[in-house]
């Protein structure tokens, strides 16, 4: 399930008679979705200190950090989506928010609705790949 190296992409632009610099990449677009997807989430957490605040009995060290510390990564994770280990590590992301539950019910709540967006974006993500290798994308089309 890893994202097609750019020495293959460039291959199979040029096996299409189109060059690499006039083919849109069609793994851009899900890139940063995948991005913007991390920046929500972080926010969310965020979001949830207050929460855990008001109704978790209080933010202690572990709690105040641990969601901290999740958010940090998830807002670098957003830029290190071009790199092969990146999927892996959203996904781990997702392990460690619904992790968060031993900190609040809540915490534990937000990873199970992210685990569904990030879910869909692997379904995204097949659809991708599959017209690709069919070469049914609208970039491939309009070079024939």
């Amino acid at each position: 399930m890893s994202e097609p190296s750019e020495s293959r992409e460039d291959a199979a632009a040029e096996r299409s008679g189109a060059s690499a610099a006039s083919a849109p990449d069609p793994w851009k677009g899900l890139r940063g979705v995948m991005a913007g997807t991390l920046i929500l989430e972080a926010i969310v957490v965020l979001l949830a200190l207050p929460v855990v605040a008001d109704v978790g009995g209080g933010v202690s060290w572990l709690s105040g950090s641990y969601l901290v510390i999740l958010a940090l990564l998830m807002i670098l994770g957003a830029g290190v989506q071009r790199r092969p280990w990146a999927l892996p590590f959203n996904l781990g992301l997702q392990v460690l928010v619904i992790l968060g539950a031993f900190i609040h019910l809540s915490i534990g709540i937000i990873g199970l609705l992210f685990a569904a967006v990030w879910a869909f974006i692997l379904i995204l993500r097949a659809e991708v790949k599959r017209r690709m290798d069919q070469g049914l994308l609208p970039s491939q089309r309009m070079n024939r």
